[in-house]
């Protein structure tokens, strides 16, 4: 899925006026690897991304934005860390910050695939043999993999 309605509605409003909107990354381990995908729009190698449906559990939200990008079933295990990103700018002139919460999540099943078309690849990396990411995204991996806390909030469902 691409821009969800409730954006294209906010954005019949307000133009391509900057837009503050709470997102979701989902670093997925399946033992020794990581699920990535190849944007569409860039090219770039990332993990799951998206954005929180409005009353959605952010952690849902990881879980759901896995399935429909990979293909993939996880659960999620924790949060790994919370930030805002730069301003993105889009083709059409849209501006857009995230806040940014990355979750580290755990397989349970499926094997990835470009699910939605947002994405033209879809599969695991070796966390020895990563490939080229932004420092931001790398980043968000390493957090992912480290040892904390359990996921708090998450509605199960």
């Amino acid at each position: 899925m691409s821009t969800p309605d409730f954006i294209l509605a906010l954005r019949e409003k307000i133009g391509t006026d900057p837009l503050w909107l709470p997102g979701v990354t989902a670093v997925t381990t399946r033992g020794d690897e990581v699920l990535l995908v190849r944007r569409a729009d860039d090219g770039s190698w990332t993990p799951v991304t998206g954005i929180i449906d409005p009353g959605e559990e952010p952690a849902d939200a990881a879980v759901r934005e896995t399935l429909e990008e990979a293909g993939v079933e996880a659960e999620p295990v924790r949060v790994a860390r919370v930030g805002v990103t730069d301003v993105v700018v889009y083709a059409n002139g849209d501006r857009t910050q995230y806040t940014d919460i990355t979750f580290g999540l755990r397989w349970v099943s499926g094997e990835p695939h470009p699910a939605d078309g947002e994405n033209t690849e879809a599969r695991w990396f070796d966390l020895d043999d990563l490939p080229d990411m932004t420092a931001d995204m790398r980043g968000r991996v390493a957090a992912a993999l480290e040892d904390g806390p359990t996921t708090f909030g998450w509605s199960g469902a």
